[in-house]
């Protein structure tokens, strides 16, 4: 799959997107069947169903964020929540000065907290300029559909969602070995204390042996087809 568009400004100018698409992934570790890149490959996966359904202007994706919880494993590397901010903010800034005045920010790492946040104050400042996708709903409603085992929760990290996903559009990048990965940690109460080290030694925390590319391509197709709703939120009446 390709993490770059390699979309032209004139078919920009031709189309006319008024939404923009920003993917959000991280560079962190995911045990040792699945590349440091994850989040950004399903974020950028994301975008790319989504685009393939509706008219928007899918951006290059953020590919270093707030993982400071797998700060105990090699490669895993991370910004600030107020740089996170700052890229956001610097990107809707620019895309307004272009025309496109609406943004959705497609997030594929859980540890992103603050881009609720930045919603958030977006929409207080400018109402229905800024969505994040997917909601804890979509997630819930495109497990359901693709008939995963497990629920967001038990499957954390690494695990049968993600397995999935890098199955269907990059199969390559998933190793050997992950049918025997599984680890559960339900109870991480202290996660943002201590990090996931306190919880996993591998890295996981979900069934990655659950994972299919059947499921992954299902995951991808109920996701797309819930953006519409988010479309419409940020192209509703009240928008500006």
């Amino acid at each position: 799959m390709d993490l770059i568009p390699m979309t032209t400004s004139t078919e920009v100018t031709a189309r006319t997107p008024s939404v923009a698409v920003l993917p959000v992934g991280s560079f962190e570790q995911h045990g040792s069947h699945l590349p440091l890149t994850t989040d950004t490959v399903v974020a950028s996966a994301i975008a790319a169903s989504i685009a393939a359904r509706h008219d928007v202007l899918v951006l290059p994706p953020i590919t270093i964020s707030c993982s400071h919880e797998h700060a105990a494993w090699p490669g895993t590397v991370s910004i600030s929540h107020q740089t996170l901010s700052a890229v956001v903010e610097d990107v809707q800034a620019s895309l307004a000065g272009s025309g496109i005045t609406r943004l959705a920010i497609v997030n594929g790492h859980g540890g992103n907290y603050v881009l609720s946040n930045i919603v958030q104050t977006a929409n207080a400042r400018n109402p229905g300029t800024m969505t994040l996708f997917p909601s804890r709903a979509d997630w819930d409603r495109a497990r359901g559909a693709a008939g995963l085992q497990t629920d967001g929760h038990r499957d954390m990290h690494a695990g049968e969602l993600e397995v999935s996903v890098l199955l269907h559009c990059w199969p390559e990048a998933v190793r050997a070995g992950f049918e025997q990965g599984d680890h559960f940690a339900d109870e991480r109460d202290m996660l943002l204390v201590h990090g996931m080290s306190a919880y996993t030694k591998t890295g996981v925390i979900g069934q990655p042996s659950a994972g299919t590319a059947e499921k992954g391509r299902a995951l991808l197709d109920s996701l797309a087809e819930a953006f519409g709703r988010h479309l419409t939120a940020v192209n509703s009446e009240r928008s500006p």
